[in-house]
């Protein structure tokens, strides 16, 4: 297994993220997806003894696995899983306002009734897919563990006092999460009620696209140079910087890795490192957004769609992010994010025509 130290090297060949075996990556691959595999059964499948699971048939085993390949696929690239995940619910007709039952037929709620609130806030199909959308996110975040597993060695040993520089990154991503935090805990319901739509996810991808373009061409005439600091190396400034573009990105649509990475191109780093970084964060993000929805729906989305469905979509997910995160850095460091703005561009017409014409 190669050592932390190789954490540090500046060439992409020699990147930690490359040098694994196939062996190595296969291990790997198979003990994060079997602990994603139990958090979720562990996490959301609380069900009283006895208790009837029910599965409706809108979300079956066809569509869990095109939700959790695309989830996989554009987590990490620069087009918005989000908004792409949106755009597939819809195709596949899950997103209708239907309030579901369990199999006796009883109504499930995300909020049961109270004196507060006498009706209480039953669970409809489009809840419980933009819920489910949230946490099948774990598997991507497997796919960060197996491709980065010495970046992670490097941050467990700094916690030890072993690894200075391992130590300085984790100060780093946990400056670079604290943004979202703050946004996302104030903004979640405005999010989700005025966000979560075809329109604004449409106009996201449009406006996405025009700025890659603009950062892309700026980079390319004044970004590239030798001076591009490591990841540890990072200031405070300078992770804050990055964590608030990563906000930007709660508008369905806009992509939270086109944001970090564009934040990395504008704090000097490189496309490699920019990318790198940019998972990094993601891993300590969609953990956080993945745990606190599934505190919050866990419970009754089991009900609605069984023990196997979220599971599934995280197996799938986390197959897809892996090769979609391998190819992204090799991309990156020859190519640049431009066809990335073009694809979304392109992309925003087509459903705009589609949508609307």
């Amino acid at each position: 297994m190669i050592g932390v130290s190789s954490c540090q090297t500046d060439s992409l060949n020699s990147s930690p993220a490359l040098k694994n075996t196939t062996s190595q990556i296969v291990a790997r691959c198979l003990l994060t997806l079997l602990g994603a595999a139990l958090f979720v059964t562990l996490s959301f499948a609380q069900s009283e003894p006895g208790e009837e699971i029910f599965e409706p048939a809108e979300l079956g085993f066809v569509e869990s696995t095109v939700l959790g390949f695309v989830e996989g696929l554009t987590e990490y690239l620069p087009i918005s899983s989000t908004g792409h995940l949106i755009l597939t619910a819809h195709f596949l007709d899950l997103s209708k306002e239907t309030v579901l039952q369990d199999e006796a037929g009883n109504t499930l709620y995300l909020e049961t009734p109270s004196k507060e609130n006498p009706g209480g806030t039953p669970l409809t199909l489009k809840a419980a897919i933009d819920a489910y959308l949230i946490i099948i996110q774990l598997g991507a975040i497997a796919a960060v563990v197996i491709v980065y597993w010495n970046r992670l060695l490097s941050i467990i040993y700094g916690l030890l006092g072993k690894d200075p520089k391992g130590l300085l990154l984790l100060r780093n991503l946990i400056l670079a999460f604290i943004p979202a935090v703050v946004v996302g805990l104030l903004l979640e319901d405005v999010i989700e009620d005025y966000l979560f739509g075809n329109e604004p996810v449409i106009l996201a991808l449009f406006v996405g696209g025009l700025g890659i373009l603009v950062v892309d061409r700026w980079h390319n005439k004044y970004g590239k140079d030798d001076s591009s600091p490591e990841l540890h190396e990072l200031t405070p400034l300078q992770c804050l910087f990055i964590g608030g573009m990563q906000c930007v990105a709660m508008w369905p649509g806009t992509s939270r890795s086109m944001m970090t990475i564009i934040g990395g191109y504008l704090v000097r780093l490189s496309p490699t490192k920019a990318a790198e970084f940019s998972f990094l964060l993601g891993l300590v993000t969609l953990s956080a957004a993945s745990v606190y929805k599934g505190y919050k729906v866990g419970l009754p989305l089991i009900d609605a769609f069984g023990w196997w469905m979220p599971i599934l979509g995280c197996l799938v997910a986390a197959i897809s992010a892996t090769l979609a995160v391998k190819w992204m850095v090799g991309y990156l460091g020859k190519h640049g994010l431009a066809v990335f703005g073009y694809y979304r561009i392109v992309l925003a017409l087509v459903l705009a025509w589609v949508f609307y014409y």
